[in-house]
Parts: C-alpha cells; structure tokens; sequence
C-alpha cells in the first residue's frame, strides 16, 4: 500500500525486507478510494531498488486519456506487470463528495492494453514507436454468488486481454478449487489466490460488513475470538490456507494490511521460507 504523504521510504524498507520471501509486490491504486502516494511512482521506485512491481490501474480516477498516458508512461519506465480494475467507488472511501471518472472499466482496460501491445494508436493508425509490450491481469472473486455471472465476466476479461487472474480474499479451499476447475483452468489463466492477514474476530466482521465479496465462515471468526493471541491465530490462519492454496493455484497473494512485516512469518509457518521459482 503506497504511503498517505510524500515520504516512500517506509514502504520501500517493508519490500526490501520482504525481498528473500516473494516473487513481486502488489501496489495499490487508491484502494477503499482513499487517497494515497501514485501507485505508478512507488511502482518506479520499487523497480529502482531491484524489486519487481505489480501497478494496479483502477478507471475510477481517470479518463481514457490519462489512462492510456499512465500505460504508456508505466511501458517507457520499465513497468510491465498491470493489474486492471475498474475500482471501489469513491461512496465507500473518506472523500465521498470526489467526482467519480469510470470512463472505462476493468474490461475495456484490458482492451486497452491489449490494442497497445499490437501497436494500434487509440485514435488511429500505429504507435509510432511500435508497440508495448504490459503484461495484464484481472481480478476474480471466486465468492461471487452468481457463478455464472463470474464465468461470463472472467470470459469477457481473457478475451479482453486478460493474462493471470488476482482473487479477492478466499477464506475456503473448496471454493477455491471449484472456481479453479472449473472457471480458470478451461480459460488458462493462471490464478494467484488471495490470502488475507486477519488481526482479531472484530476486524473479521468489519471486513464481512464493508468489504465487496469478503465471505469469512463464521468458524474462522469464532476461532480467531476464542484464541488468547488473536494475532498468531490470524497468522497460522493465513498459513493453513497458503498451504491448502499452493497446490490449487500457480501462487498466492498475501494481504497483510499494515503489518507487512507479519509476511514472512506466515510464509515460514506454511513451508515457503525463501523464494520457490
């Protein structure tokens, strides 16, 4: 999560502490449409300091042109790992009297980047420079209660350009492997799961209550009660899943809202203490 002020360097000390445990970092877009530092700029930085950044793009904010200046401007400065999102709307954030942009969404991002990749000038003709080279992911939710609604929109999305999908937190193997099975490995896109750090119980009803598609079985959320370290609950929780995980999907991603640092102690809890290529 890029930083709420000018200052990178916290940020830029969590990922390098982080560095001998994962492949890449997520950096987040105006996530909760709460403002925080360019996604792009901390994507450059981290690249600066060796790491390899995933920029998440989310159309809230922008109009088709600043969107497609920002993917130009992500090519030319050595970015090429974009997660595309159409973004939370700006109700749910701290500044709900902003001017929503949403002039495109997820899908027709992903139609973005992947008319920029042939070459093709948004207006006409052909990038006179030839053309990019972004590699795109979407995001899924395999929580979703219409699962055929998911199918038809993780279809619309691989056909749109679509290379690997992100889920949104998945609290259960059984529903993970279903949505694999039978939604991402028929498209052969490649699923990186979603594994969130929970703090305490009551931080696991806040999230069922506000966030979209959260879904945390109420097992989980009496276990996390019952524990007299809620916090190391949380982290042999989110162990336990990464195991179960691993061998459904091609990765995982790890949530540790603001307690990156927790990270490497779940990996080490559920076998992956250092780098598995």
């Amino acid at each position: 999560m890029p930083p709420r002020g000018a200052d990178p360097s916290i940020a830029i000390a969590k990922a390098k502490k982080l560095a001998t445990h994962v492949h890449a970092f997520n950096v987040t877009d105006g996530s909760r449409a709460v403002m925080r530092m360019s996604s792009l700029a901390l994507c450059k930085l981290l690249l600066d300091a060796g790491l390899d950044p995933i920029l998440q793009v989310s159309c809230r904010d922008r109009n088709r042109i600043a969107l497609q200046a920002d993917l130009l401007g992500a090519h030319a400065l050595g970015l090429q790992n974009v997660l595309c999102l159409t973004g939370d709307p700006v109700r749910v954030g701290d500044q709900p009297d902003s001017k929503q942009v949403s002039d495109f969404a997820s899908i027709r991002l992903l139609q973005q980047i992947a008319d920029l990749n042939k070459g093709n000038d948004p207006v006409s003709g052909k990038l006179p420079d030839g053309p990019t080279k972004l590699f795109a992911g979407a995001a899924a939710d395999p929580n979703c209660l219409s699962f055929s609604g998911l199918i038809r929109r993780l279809e619309q999305k691989k056909e749109a350009g679509a290379r690997f999908l992100q889920t949104q937190m998945v609290m259960d193997p059984a529903v993970l492997e279903r949505f694999c099975n039978e939604v991402a490995n028929p498209l052969e896109l490649p699923v990186l799961a979603g594994v969130f750090l929970l703090k305490s119980a009551k931080n696991a009803i806040f999230i069922n209550r506000v966030v979209p598609g959260a879904c945390i079985p109420s097992a989980i959320v009496n276990r996390l009660e019952k524990s007299k370290d809620p916090t190391s609950e949380g982290i042999r929780i989110a162990a336990e899943q990464i195991q179960s995980f691993l061998g459904l999907t091609k990765g995982v991603h790890v949530m540790a809202i603001k307690a990156e640092e927790r990270i490497t102690e779940i990996l080490d809890q559920a076998g992956v203490s250092s780098l598995q290529q």
